[in-house]
């Protein structure tokens, strides 16, 4: 078998093109669609009737109390025993399953939020970070331009030995930031190509970090979405209505089934075909299903619960992802609208004045490499602000390569090998 290897060739790697991909291979999104499929298939089991059981009965075999021979014996012939449900189990256990099968599937709309999420937020941290690198290569080569001047400084006379030394540490200083720029970009690429679920070779995205601002998320809003639409509160609340039928079916549970025997075969004492039936039940003296039962209202009543929590949960975790968010869009407003225009202006004046012979080299390239570290911090504002945003607006869910959480809790009455 040919192993496969990382792709190599450029392809038009939009955000739309990664979350196709991801789609199609993340390993997640399969996962989840089989919890819903597993569920299912209980629900096709706990809803088949009983299956009969057949008997082959022989009686006094080679006795016979008349001739002390061996014979056939006194009875020969077979039965067949039926358990007859009664209360309408196994309907009310495949109602059961069934709902659960629909949390099931809002666990799978929640895991592909998780994944398209991901993919969003490391296309937009990836596409950030090669800006980044970008800067640090110009910040570099300001870097050498500053150490190249300081040298020159020093053979005029106009700078000390310190100076050097100083420019120089600064100059290897900007290499490494260089270098760690580089590394965190082809790392937040790598986990970009994980959450795809292809091995792709660190290659350019097609996108723009910058966007329209004009339309500001309103909290409240934000809140009133998750409540109503969020997928974990979808899936807590279908769980609930499939733990309001566990209850339903455990308290049916005490209710006897019938079971109903009937025999034929042929007496050869009497030397006449003869036949049987016999009907049978449990009696409940002491096993009632009561603790059971008790379980099952414990259950319904943690859950009511747990959709409250899971409210109150995506409500705090939205007011700190608000928070960064909010903060993260008014610094981007300010960057681009005031400080990079100024500080953009402030590099020009001192160039402008530098080829007047009115400011010296090494303000001017202080005010660039001010002017470049802004356009940095820019960038990062840009990245929190599109995660935040794409956090706000996808249901806070996250952690696309975590794996699909399963429908049906641990306990008691899922652990019978007959589900019910």
């Amino acid at each position: 078998m040919k192993q496969e290897t990382p792709q190599s060739l450029e392809t038009d790697l939009t955000l739309d093109a990664l979350l196709m991909m991801a789609t199609e291979n993340n390993p997640t999104l399969v996962q989840a669609q089989q919890q819903i499929q597993g569920t299912l298939g209980k629900a096709l089991e706990a809803g088949l009737y009983p299956n009969p059981t057949f008997y082959y009965i022989a009686e006094q075999i080679f006795v016979d109390s008349e001739t002390d021979t061996d014979t056939p014996g006194e009875f020969q012939g077979g039965a067949v025993q039926q358990e007859i449900v009664t209360a309408n189990k196994r309907e009310i256990s495949r109602r059961k399953y069934q709902q659960r099968a629909k949390t099931a599937e809002w666990m799978a709309v929640a895991q592909q939020w998780r994944v398209c999420n991901d993919v969003r937020i490391h296309f937009w941290q990836t596409l950030g970070h090669r800006q980044i690198v970008d800067i640090r290569r110009e910040l570099l080569k300001a870097a050498e331009d500053s150490a190249l001047t300081t040298r020159e400084q020093v053979n005029l006379g106009q700078a000390t030995q310190a100076e050097l030394h100083l420019s120089n540490v600064s100059l290897q200083r900007t290499r490494l930031s260089l270098l760690n720029a580089e590394n965190m970009y082809r790392s937040q690429f790598a986990m970009l190509s994980s959450l795809v679920g292809v091995e792709l070779e660190p290659q350019p995205l097609k996108g723009e970090l910058k966007a329209d601002m004009e339309s500001m998320i309103d909290f409240n809003q934000a809140v009133e979405n998750l409540y109503s639409d969020s997928p974990e509160v979808l899936a807590a609340t279908a769980k609930w209505q499939a733990d309001c039928v566990t209850l339903e079916r455990e308290r049916v549970e005490p209710i006897p089934n019938i079971f109903v025997k009937a025999a034929t075969g042929y007496n050869h004492e009497a030397r006449e075909p003869v036949a049987s039936v016999q009907v049978f039940l449990e009696v409940l003296i002491f096993d009632r299903n009561q603790g059971t039962i008790q379980q099952a209202e414990a259950d319904l009543a943690r859950q009511n619960t747990e959709i409250q929590r899971t409210r109150l949960r995506l409500r705090q975790d939205l007011a700190l992802h608000y928070q960064k968010y909010l903060t993260a869009l008014q610094h981007v407003i300010e960057f681009q609208s005031v400080i990079l225009p100024e500080a953009k202006a402030a590099y020009a004046n001192q160039l402008g004045a530098y080829k007047d012979d009115r400011q010296n080299w090494g303000d001017v390239l202080k005010t660039q490499r001010e002017y470049y570290q802004l356009r940095e911090q820019f960038v990062h504002h840009l990245i929190a602000w599109r995660t935040n945003e794409t956090l706000i607006n996808g249901f806070l869910l996250h952690g696309g390569l975590k794996a699909a959480e399963s429908p049906t809790p641990p306990g008691h009455i899922d652990s019978v090998a007959q589900p019910r």
